[in-house]
């Protein structure tokens, strides 16, 4: 079996993932709204309801490697070297990682791609026959229209941006999704999960 890719994020009712300064407002509001504790990882522990939690926690312990993009990597400062969700992390970017973040997180499990194309089989190798999730934005974009992308998965937040970041990227052909083979309703949040129509 082999590894899936997954484009993931939280998004607006207008397709907006962040505002055009990268901050998200009432995007994670869900994520402190609930009475049961979910982890992304050892650092990081959310508060939402039991329907999200019992959507969200198996998708993120599912997930071996997540793909980023250089400039979530730069505005994030990488995490402060923890992947935010599965063991290992792919920066997609034509530069070295900063050498004082290396210095400061030198057992970081992070890499770097060139590409796109380039960063989701490295992930495939490093994934094995785990869940690899791309971040929306313009790298899950990107990989949505090399075809590169076996699942989408949106968590809808009841907001409407008006502008920013969008969820696809500059992605604008069609592609043909499934049917949603997950609807959930959360507490101020809509998960839905798609498998790319191939």
């Amino acid at each position: 079996m082999m590894a899936r890719v997954v484009m993931q994020a939280v998004v607006s009712v207008d397709g907006y993932i962040a505002y055009t300064d990268d901050t998200v407002g009432p995007l994670f509001d869900w994520y402190g709204n609930g009475d049961v504790t979910i982890h992304a990882n050892d650092t990081w522990q959310f508060h939402v309801s039991r329907a999200s939690a019992d959507y969200v926690q198996p998708l993120w312990d599912a997930i071996k490697v997540t793909v980023i993009g250089r400039h979530l990597f730069d505005t994030t400062d990488g995490w402060a070297g923890v992947p935010a969700a599965g063991d290992e992390l792919v920066v997609v970017t034509h530069r070295p990682l900063p050498e004082e973040w290396r210095t400061r997180f030198p057992d970081a499990p992070f890499h770097t791609a060139g590409s796109v194309a380039a960063a989701i089989a490295l992930a495939k190798d490093l994934a094995g026959d785990g869940l690899i999730c791309v971040t929306a934005g313009d790298v899950g974009g990107q990989a949505f229209s090399a075809g590169l992308v076996d699942e989408v998965a949106m968590d809808v937040a009841p907001v409407v941006i008006g502008e920013g970041v969008r969820f696809f990227g500059s992605h604008t052909g069609p592609v043909l999704l499934d049917d949603p083979d997950v609807v959930v309703q959360g507490d101020r949040v809509l998960h839905l999960h798609y498998t790319v129509k191939r």
